[in-house]
């Protein structure tokens, strides 16, 4: 079954951190640009980041949004067809459900399609980790 694997949900106090995973089942996550998307209740999904593939180069290409800058960093093991989202100095606003999604697209692409909030471009969605920020 093609699908993409989050690693489920979790409780973490403020200023705290957290590593989500995202792995892929049914396909190499390795030809596929990833963007992580958080989701709040009312308000529409907004992208966090997002990572290239490294086809022909040696270095991926990341993008975080002005909120996470710094405190969230995004990175890639093709050899487990996983991407991690790592985020640290967490606070009472990064709350919500945490989506990875992938698509075959170029590191030029990834990051205008990420800011709005991946729609129609990606191919395949995780299905999704609740983050919770306890004060």
């Amino acid at each position: 079954q093609v699908q993409l694997v989050e690693s489920g949900r979790a409780l973490v106090q403020s200023g705290g951190s957290l590593t989500v995973s995202c792995t892929a089942a049914g396909f190499n996550l390795d030809l596929y640009a990833v963007g992580w998307f958080r989701q709040v209740p009312g308000k529409e999904r907004e992208g966090v980041g997002c990572i290239s593939n490294m086809i022909g180069s040696t270095d991926a290409t990341t993008w975080y949004s002005e909120s996470v800058e710094g405190r969230f960093a995004i990175s890639r093991n093709d050899a487990e067809n996983t991407v991690y989202l790592q985020m640290g100095s967490l606070k009472p606003e990064d709350p919500g459900t945490y989506y990875c999604a992938a698509g075959r697209l170029s590191a030029t692409v990834m990051i205008p399609v990420s800011k709005g909030g991946g729609k129609y471009a990606m191919d395949y969605w995780g299905n999704g980790t609740l983050v919770t920020v306890s004060s």
